[in-house]
């Protein structure tokens, strides 16, 4: 019983010391521009949002632009040197992050191809790590390509926030410099956005570093 009782206080010792390790660690956030199409509004929702989470602070984000990407859309089990390198690349970037945001336009009632291909191309990158989602487009304001990908997401072991952005219309929402005119409603939704992302991040990554998440 002593034994016993010994195990469980080291257990216990040994994994707050690891929580406590990453405690002063900022979130790293992966910033996820999901739209390539030529003439895109994606840059203007992903600099606002930036600006937000630079206001919102103790994050580090790295912008993950998929018309950057050069990613084939046939999936491969033995993919050639150049698509593994191409893949490696975005890989350590989405793995090295605890969190996502997904910046996403609404196409035809659901998400772009691009993105699609991005998240398809990679799997463990994405376990058991909290995603956001920032959405644009019609009447719908983006909200049905978000519910697309949660369900995707969950196929993926993540976690989707219930928390969005959405922007209905937005072409009349941002002036010719990109600022919002009625930023009021839309700073609070990304201040809530941040707060659970960051909760969940923080609760995630502190698990992970006592007991590895196993898919």
């Amino acid at each position: 019983m002593n034994l016993l009782r010994m195990d469980i206080n080291s257990t216990a010792f040994d994994a707050s010391a690891q929580a406590n390790s990453l405690a002063g660690k900022p979130i790293r956030v992966a910033v996820i521009i999901g739209s390539n199409r030529e003439g895109r509004y994606a840059p203007v929702i992903s600099d606002w949002f930036l600006t937000r989470a630079e206001d919102f602070g103790g994050l580090d984000v790295d912008v993950v632009d998929v018309a950057g990407i050069d990613l084939p859309t046939a999936l491969s089990f033995s993919p050639s040197d150049a698509v593994q390198a191409e893949r490696a690349k975005v890989a350590q970037r989405l793995a090295a992050a605890d969190a996502f945001v997904v910046i996403t336009p609404e196409y035809n009632h659901s998400y772009p191809a691009g993105l699609k291909n991005l998240i398809d191309w990679h799997g463990a990158e994405w376990h058991a790590k909290p995603v956001g989602f920032v959405s644009y487009g019609g009447l719908s304001g983006g909200l049905r390509a978000v519910e697309h990908l949660r369900q995707v997401f969950a196929e993926l072991h993540a976690v989707t926030l219930r928390d969005t952005v959405s922007f209905h219309g937005p072409w009349g929402q941002f002036d010719e410099d990109g600022q919002h005119t009625s930023p009021a409603e839309a700073n609070t939704a990304a201040k809530s956005l941040l707060s659970r992302l960051t909760w969940w991040a923080h609760a995630l990554r502190d698990a992970k570093s006592v007991r590895p998440f196993a898919a």
